[in-house]
């Protein structure tokens, strides 16, 4: 299994920028909003960036998920882990991923298997897996 690490991780206000004012501000609840906002291929590669928002009273000082990528046919590509670092609670943040290899159009789908860590102090261990919300902009279904 390999890891992909963050490729950048954008200021709050990019964060904000990529959603709508009222996305932004809506009470989740208790619960994670992953959403898959581009996907962009260069050469053999697709860079994927993702807006989460952490809707829990506390923040989530690391967030790694192990993840499922099928291909455009539906067969599974790769298992991996997406490391999203530190959720700050009720801040969006922008984090992008690097799939070697495969365009993305040769993607059809990311599953998103469970929380290989969730490290947050002040929450249940289960607070990355529980009721998280997860959703596209893009062709690549986003499914957990």
């Amino acid at each position: 299994m390999t890891t992909v690490r963050p490729l950048a991780a954008a200021a709050a206000l990019c964060g904000a920028a990529a959603m709508s004012p009222a996305a932004a501000q809506e009470d989740l609840g208790a619960r994670l909003s992953i959403e898959l906002n581009a996907a962009e291929t260069d050469g053999e590669s697709c860079k994927m960036s993702f807006v989460v928002l952490n809707g829990h009273d506390s923040d989530v000082a690391q967030a790694v998920f192990e993840t499922v990528l099928f291909d455009a046919d539906g067969q599974v590509d790769r298992l991996t882990l997406f490391d999203f670092g530190a959720l700050p609670a009720g801040r969006p943040r922008v984090r992008q991923f690097v799939i070697s290899g495969t365009p993305c159009d040769g993607l059809g789908r990311v599953l998103f298997n469970g929380a290989d860590r969730c490290e947050a102090e002040a929450l249940d261990p289960a607070a990355c897996e529980t009721d998280i919300r997860l959703e596209s902009r893009t062709d690549i279904e986003v499914i957990g």
